[in-house]
């Protein structure tokens, strides 16, 4: 039946195969294609797009790889709020979010979600999405009345079934996710997060809360840019643009050391590294599903990306202790290792859409949860 289905498991996301992300090789559009077409055959069942990967290309090519199986035997997950439409890119920072005052008022916050969901929709050959996800807020989007009245709207119109969130680009917004799951809790069903063994911190602080206000977790970048992939070993070399090349000097190395830590757990179950990210993630409730990112790296000896999509297809059902989980945590513990994005005392105002000041109940709800103050 239309719209009845939830998001599975396992998951894959467009941003997978380097052509909208720079990530090891792009891959050619038709190699794109049968990539996708793969992760079904092999029972993936929830792919999740962004109107804004390519300006609406890779809801396009989606569409095409999935345009043979019955709409109803898969999950589809868009994420909408980026305006490419009238904004302009500001280089490395992005498109401006839906909600910048330059561009429009709350009064027009719904046509702008109606029309980029319509666009998103056509472009993926469908006329609903099982999960619609506000992509990439700013402070706005966290906190605007506006904003979810305009989401349930869509839903009420039967565009989408579910609804949610999806922070980002990188890692943070743990108090105005928390924050955003007390006022809106009751129409958000699914959040998505940056989750890992490498990366407990800070996305682990958002589960209680999620839990409490029956919010489902999906969590990206399980793969840890590609470490749990098995084939990046230490002094791996990036190609040119590769956007991992920008992390920290010595991380896969570092990665490296703190994997070796793990491998208690790891041997015990005798499982492959990409199914022990995966499932320590699915052991921790309320995550639901897991999307990596599935990466072509360079050179010869580099595992096909086919063959990993192969793997995740695979992925067993075995959930992990609570002590297990705990002994991983504490392996990889990653506390404090940037400067996180979001709410922070670092900032006076607002300069990016990305980072903004911290408010009084931010820190009111951090000391409620336990999360001390040093944001």
């Amino acid at each position: 039946m239309r719209g009845q289905m939830n998001l599975t498991k396992t998951a894959y996301g467009t941003w997978s195969g380097g052509r909208y992300m720079h990530f090891g090789e792009a891959l050619e559009e038709d190699r794109y294609i049968q990539c996708i077409q793969l992760a079904y055959a092999r029972g993936v069942r929830t792919f999740v797009t962004a109107d804004v990967y390519g300006q609406g290309e890779a809801d396009i090519v989606l569409g095409k790889a999935l345009a043979d199986y019955p709409r109803e035997s898969y999950c589809l997950v868009g994420t909408i709020g980026h305006d490419f439409y009238k904004g302009v890119r500001a280089g490395s920072g992005g498109f401006p979010r839906f909600t910048d005052p330059e561009l429009r008022g709350p009064d027009q916050y719904v046509d702008f979600l109606r029309m980029a969901a319509s666009k998103s929709l056509s472009n993926c050959g469908t006329d609903y999405f099982d999960l619609l996800m506000l992509h990439n807020p700013d402070e706005t989007g966290y906190t605007s009345e506006d904003v979810w009245k305009g989401m349930v709207e869509l839903k009420e119109e039967g565009m989408v079934t579910r609804l949610g969130i999806a922070p980002g680009p990188a890692n943070g917004f743990t108090l105005d996710l928390i924050h955003c799951f007390e006022r809106f809790g009751e129409v958000i069903d699914w959040a998505m997060i940056i989750l890992n063994p490498l990366e407990p911190w800070p996305g682990r602080f958002v589960l209680p809360a999620a839990q409490e206000h029956g919010v489902e977790v999906l969590t990206r970048v399980v793969d840890y840019g590609g470490l749990f992939h098995g084939d990046m070993k230490r002094g791996h070399e990036f190609k040119p643009g590769d956007h991992r090349a920008y992390r920290p000097k010595g991380w896969v190395e570092a990665g490296h050391d703190r994997i070796e830590k793990m491998g208690g757990v790891i041997d015990r179950h005798k499982m492959d590294l990409l199914h022990f990210a995966c499932l320590w993630n699915l052991s921790q409730a309320p995550v639901k599903s897991v999307v990596p990112t599935f990466i072509q790296e360079a050179g010869e000896s580099a595992r096909s990306i086919e063959s990993k999509i192969e793997e995740f297809g695979r992925l067993p059902d075995i959930e992990f202790t609570a002590d297990e989980v705990e002994e991983i945590m504490a392996a990889g513990d990653n506390t404090g290792c940037m400067k996180l994005k979001g709410a922070s005392r670092r900032h006076e105002k607002s300069e990016r859409p990305d980072e903004w000041p911290m408010r009084p109940e931010l820190l009111e709800l951090a000391g409620r949860h336990g999360l001390g103050t040093e944001w």
